[in-house]
């Protein structure tokens, strides 16, 4: 096992470990880590996740970052219509981008500042309603900062723990924040009252860094370990799924 690797290599690896043993359900990744990340567990360790090409169909085979239609076999259409059919079984599991999240695990995609008079307006709130209370729901952050990582998001996209809760067991009845990964390490939501808890820190990260990067209290349970190092066997196929190096230019080592 290499004893060296980049920062978006480690991004990698803990996006891929979201869905560790997930079964047969749709993946789901927003953003290059994600979704080299959901191609590393396919083709190791989550073999039955279901992957669609980005458009209207389901992928037979991983295939490489960038590649076009011939590098992949298209076994099933998967339109706009069944992609709700999907989120209502609950048989998917999405990595969202975030641009705020709380310590609850609510999400913001949709505008920074005030509500009646927002400072930026970002994409809005998409499906991240539907999807954080019909099935799991993980987050990347490329960019952790106090910015990002903030007490309370100006905008809820993606309901955390303690708004389902105060909603009743209609929104907690498939209610499952799984992961926050960030360009500084993994979290969860293990914290008291279902808050914030700090799982790793990538290699090369002081636990200092993360704690200063978060504008609140992390949840930390005794010594933090390093997020796991790839194999050579895994960093062989991310040179295969990532021939071009994508990776690194969305998180700098």
């Amino acid at each position: 096992m290499t004893e060296t690797v980049s920062r978006a290599t480690s991004c990698t690896v803990a996006c891929a470990e979201v869905w560790r043993d997930a079964g047969e359900v749709m993946a789901s990744p927003f953003g290059t880590i994600p979704a080299l990340g959901a191609r590393l567990a396919r083709a190791t360790f989550s073999p039955d996740l279901v992957l669609t090409d980005g458009e209207a169909a389901l992928m037979a085979g991983t295939a490489p970052l960038g590649a076009g239609p011939d590098a992949y076999t298209l076994e099933a259409t998967m339109t706009y219509r069944r992609v709700f059919d999907v989120v209502w079984s609950g048989r998917r599991h999405i990595m969202m981008m975030a641009s705020q999240v709380d310590r609850f695990g609510n999400q913001n995609i949709s505008a920074i500042g005030p509500p009646d008079r927002p400072k930026v307006q970002l994409v809005g709130c998409r499906g991240g309603p539907g999807n954080s209370v019909n099935h799991p729901t993980s987050y990347w952050v490329p960019d952790h900062s106090p910015r990002t990582f903030i007490d309370t998001v100006d905008v809820v996209c993606g309901v955390g723990y303690d708004r389902a809760t105060a909603a009743g067991p209609g929104a907690l009845r498939f209610h499952d924040v799984r992961r926050v990964v960030s360009n500084l390490g993994v979290f969860d939501f293990g914290g008291e009252g279902h808050s914030m808890r700090l799982v790793s820190v990538h290699p090369g990260v002081a636990l200092a860094d993360v704690v200063a990067a978060t504008a609140f209290p992390l949840a930390i349970d005794g010594d933090v370990p390093e997020t796991r190092r790839p194999t050579d066997a895994e960093l062989a196929l991310l040179d295969e799924l990532d021939p071009r190096g994508a990776r690194e230019r969305e998180v700098k080592s």
